[in-house]
Order: structure tokens, then sequence, then C-alpha cells
């Protein structure tokens, strides 16, 4: 019925004309075949190679019928969660159950069960009992060691060894999964391939290691020494790299974890190919009546010209998953790929977005890196740029003014995150006016996270002078072409490394800039990110020193209350936190003072300054940024 996408039955199936397919791809998310979703680009991938792919979608999981729908793949089952980590899609900082998905039809939560990569994979054992299993996915990808899971406030196994899957890739899986795809069509038992990068796999101890490798821990030191814990992550990070990398192993009773070298990046060529196959820039056409998928409402007409990110922020997975190694595709590739959306029949003239995991990089940090890999106990921007880091913005320009120049196209925004330092950092100024002046959609924006450089140093950022920096020259831009633009400044509360009094100054500082954010992020430990084993273990994986870590729920909610204090429902624990910190000064009337003491308190002088709900602004006349 639906030949433009890949069957999501049987009877799509045969409708091909096919007995069985190759492989049968398990996914928790709605079928969305767009570049944006995992699913879409590795099915494509195999299917541009000559290998049928089903596609078996949030799947009934309360029994394995529904993963009879295909049969048995002639080569197996590929299982992922989807784009996010299941527990992520379910569950709040807070740990409460979401009622929104937004890779489900209409919205609708509970399609996927939780840990899915599990439940999906102990169903298809019960299905069909030795078939060969294949994980790939950001919650595979992310779970592939010994983990601290925050649902469960316990270190978990390896998600390859909860799962009884035969093979895990990590990373981003093209080559990996055609080079397994081959090694399976020439007969090779999956059990016996040991030697892909970007694979992991369990076999017995005493078995040969393709690689130079680094001897890990048993899980059973690691689920109750933190140290061990965190030094075991410090290595997994280290050798997160396709050329320098080694293989590292990790010990379950008499079996032996192996995770080779990550795979090497896909060149400008590899992602070019990759970009320029047939996706229908759809969700499958059965969820119409459900209202669609809302995932691909940020997507639809966005384009992805990048992967990787040197960045490495401390929070983010980005580095344990994509690496922070950068690749690019070719302008010319981008530009197609842009046409190609101007003739959607639903296209404004509005392309909302040409970006990636950061927006303005285009190649790798420095010529080192293409030579010997990223440095391993070094970042390329925090807390300062490296002095060898090559900060050139120029063909982002250049990408950015071909796509404007296309018939159709009207504006081009920038939505995805930008590296503020890197912009800074550039002697060429030409990207930061050409964002002011043409691709900001009113609000731009920007993560400083915090203001205290102690915790923006845990969090891996640069330091708030740099920010300051940047938003003073973004201003000026603005006054200089006669914009009225705001800046919409990312925050984070509870981060490891955040005391009380460092909210307390984050909050002074949110009233110097006369603005008030409407949302705040609360630490969320995920897995995979050096900021989660900080959460865990009170140590900081990349140096091996001991980080203040706030737990107790009252703690939490003050960090919080203070980023949101003028809020009257935050009055009350505003009030108890700076008088927890000994800042009573800060209770009163006065300009400097946060919040206005309770009936029978005393003050001096009324506080009027209002919060801004839409962003900082600027105006000529204030040069101290007022609010509107």
């Amino acid at each position: 019925m639906y030949n433009d996408f890949l069957p999501i039955n049987r009877e799509d199936m045969e409708n091909r004309g096919w007995d069985a397919p190759d492989f049968v791809y398990v996914t928790g998310d709605a079928y969305v075949d767009h570049p944006s979703f995992g699913v879409a680009i590795i099915s494509r991938v195999l299917e541009n190679a000559g290998y049928r792919v089903a596609i078996l979608s949030q799947p009934d999981y309360k029994s394995c019928d529904a993963f009879k729908e295909f049969g048995r793949p002639r080569l197996g089952f590929l299982v992922t969660s989807g784009n996010i980590d299941s527990m992520v899609a379910h569950y709040t900082v807070s740990k409460k159950k979401r009622s929104y998905d937004y890779y489900s039809p209409g919205g609708k939560a509970g399609k996927r069960p939780d840990r899915a990569v599990i439940v999906y994979c102990n169903r298809i054992r019960e299905a069909y009992g030795d078939v060969p299993i294949i994980l790939g996915g950001l919650e595979a990808s992310l779970r592939r060691f010994a983990h601290y899971d925050y649902w469960d406030d316990k270190v978990r196994r390896s998600i390859l060894v909860d799962s009884r899957a035969d093979i895990l890739t990590y990373g981003m899986g093209e080559n990996i999964l055609l080079r397994l795809a081959e090694l399976l069509s020439r007969g090779i038992p999956i059990k016996k391939i040991h030697d892909v990068r970007g694979t992991v796999y369990l076999t017995d101890r005493d078995d040969t290691i393709h690689y130079d490798f680094i001897k890990g821990y048993d899980y059973d030191e690691l689920k109750t020494d933190k140290e061990k814990y965190a030094q075991a992550f410090g290595i997994q990070y280290r050798e997160q790299d396709a050329i320098s990398g080694k293989a590292i192993t990790e010990y379950y009773d008499n079996k032996m974890l192996v995770q080779n070298p990550p795979m090497l990046p896909l060149e400008r060529e590899e992602l070019d190919k990759v970009y320029s196959l047939p996706y229908t820039r759809r969700y499958h056409p059965s969820y119409e009546k459900y209202g669609g998928v809302p995932a691909i409402e940020e997507v639809r007409f966005s384009i992805t010209h990048n992967r990787g990110c040197f960045g490495a922020c401390n929070f983010c997975a980005l580095a344990f998953h994509q690496g922070r190694t950068v690749r690019s595709r070719s302008i010319e590739s981008c530009v197609k790929e842009a046409e190609i959306i101007t003739q959607m029949p639903d296209f404004k003239g509005y392309i909302h977005d040409v970006g990636g995991p950061t927006a303005n990089f285009r190649y790798p940090a420095c010529e080192k890196q293409l030579k010997y890999g990223v440095c391993k106990d070094k970042k390329c921007l925090s807390p300062k740029p490296c002095k060898n880091l090559i900060a050139d913005e120029s063909e982002y320009v250049e990408l950015i003014k071909s796509i404007e120049k296309l018939p159709r196209v009207k504006k081009v925004f920038i939505r995805s995150g930008i590296r503020f330092d890197y912009m800074l950092a550039d002697k060429s100024d030409e990207f930061f006016r050409k964002l002011v002046r043409d691709n900001v959609s009113g609000q731009l924006k920007v993560a400083p996270e915090h203001c205290s450089d102690n915790v923006l140093d845990k969090m891996g950022k640069p330091h708030i002078s740099c920010y300051e920096r940047f938003k003073d020259k973004y201003f000026s831009l603005c006054d200089e072409y006669g914009k009225n633009q705001y800046i919409v400044p990312y925050l984070m509360s509870s981060h490891p490394g955040s005391t009380l009094k460092d909210a307390v100054k984050l909050a002074q500082y949110l009233k110097s800039w006369g603005y008030m954010p409407e949302q705040v992020q609360d630490f969320y430990p995920t897995p995979g990110t050096a900021s989660t084993c900080m959460f865990y273990t009170g140590i900081n994986p990349i140096d091996g020193k001991k980080v203040y870590v706030p737990k107790s729920y009252e703690e939490k909610k003050m960090q919080r209350a203070l980023l949101q204090y003028s809020k009257p429902e935050n009055k009350d624990i505003v009030i108890a936190a700076l008088k927890k910190c000994n800042r009573e000064d800060l209770i009163g009337f006065s300009p400097n003072c946060l919040v206005k003491p309770r009936k029978g308190g005393t003050g001096f002088q009324k506080n009027n300054i209002n919060s801004n709900h839409k962003g900082i602004s600027h105006s000529k006349s204030n040069r101290n940024r007022k609010t509107k």
C-alpha cells in the first residue's frame, strides 16, 4: 500500500514479493522515514546495499506474538528503543511519569515499555530462540558498560548482558551494520564476529582480543566501589576515539565483555551518500488517523550538516555516542536537501535549522586530531579555547548563503545550539554578524548554564566572562542592524559542583540581567555522561577530584526555586534557602534583594524589578539590559 516506505507488516512485505526479510528492525518509536531518525538512516543504508529490511514499530510487548509478524528474518533482528533512552522518554527528572510522548502517534504515552531494549530482546528470544540479535541506538550505546541507573539508583549491568542479545553497536552505525550484514550474509555465525569496530560482545574470559586493549573491572567491583566506577568511566571516556582509542574489557562471572575501538567516522563523501538516500521525510501514513507523530514537526524543514561535537559538555552524552571528532556534509549535499524541502507541499519558505549537535562546527578542532585523535585529558574549548584550535566559520557562512539563494527560500534560521565561545574565538566576525542580521527568529537560544566558574568547570563549559562578552557583542550588533532580538539562556540547577551558595549567586546574576526564566532544567543524571558519574560517585572521572553533589530533595528544590526567585509560589522556599546560606541581606525591599520578607518583616526600599519571561532584551537607553 505504501511502497515508498519500508514494509511495516506482513501484507506490505508480501506485496513487495518477499518471502522473508533479511532484517526485522524493532523500534520503540513510531516509524518516521526522515534522516533525523536513526531507524530511517540505518534501514535506508541497508536497503541501498541490497538488503531487505522490515520495520516492526512499537510492537505489543506483552507477548512474543507481535514479533512473529514477518516470520524469522534471514540474517537477524535489529533492536533499538528509539531516538532517546526509554527511561528518559517515560520519566521526568523527578521520576514522575510523562503524559506525552513526542515519538509516538498522537503523542500517546505508553506505546513502548520501560527498558525497551531488554523487553524486546526477551520477546524475540521467546519467539525464535537463537536468532541473531543486534542492538543499536542511543539506549544501547550509552548503556554498553556497567552504568549507574538513576531510576533504580544502582549500577546496572551492561545492557548487552541483561538483554541476552548477541552483539551491540555503539556510536553512528552505518558502516558497523554494513560490515555485520556482510559477515552474516557470508554465513559467519554472529557468535564468531569479534573484530568489527564499534561493536561490543560477550565471550569467555580467556578468549583472544583482536585489538590492543585496556583491562577493565569486574562488575562486582563496579557495583559497590565508587572510586573504581569513576576510574572505569574515565577509561571509557578517554578511549572514545576512532584513531587513538583501544579496546576495553569488563567482567561478568566467567564472561568477558569486550568493547572494540570505535568505528571510523563517516567522511564527507560517505555522509553525502547517506543523506542522499530516498527518504520520504514523513511519518508513516498509517499514523494520520492519530494526528501524526509530533517529533517530526521540529525537523520537517531542517537540515543536519554535521556530526560529532568537540564542545564535550560533561552533562551531554554526545561525547560517549557520536564522539568528539567533527565531520560534515558538503555544501552541495545540503543544498540538494534544501531543494527537496522547498518542493514539499506544506513548505512556506522557511528553513527552520541548518545545524546538528553544534551548529557552527564544520571540521575537527585542530589538524592534530586528524592524525592522532582527540586529546585524552584536555578539552578543546573549556575552560578556555586550546591554542591549537582552528576557529573558522567561513564555510558555514557559505553554506547558509548557498541555501538562502534557492528560489523558494525566504529565510534560513539557525535553531541548533551554537558554541558562543567558538564564535568569539573566530578572528572573523562574519558569522556573528550574519547570524544577528539574518538568521535569528526573534530569540537566540544559547547555553551559559550557570554563572559560577566553579560549577561551569564541572560542566565543561566556558567561564561566565566569555558569555558576558558574547552577550555584549550580540546586543551591540542588534543595535547596529536595528534588530529587536532576545537571548534565551539555558540554565541548569543542581549540577554536581553546585552548592546552595552557587545557586544564590546565580539568582543574583539573573536579577542583574533583569531576567526570570519560565523554565529551568534540573540536572538529569542520564547514562553515558561524565556528570552522571560525578552525581553517583562524587568524583570527577576526568581528573579524579572530589565533587560536591546536591542530592537531597530539599536542596534540589531550593536550588531550582532560587533560579525563579520572583515566583510567588517560590517565596517561602527561597527565604528558607537564603537563611540557610546566611544571606538574610537578600530578603527585604532594597533593589538588591531577591524576595520581600514575610508579613511582619522589615525592609528599606520597594523593589520594582519586573520579571521577563520572554528573554533577555536590549535597549540603547539601558546598557544593563532592561526587561520588557
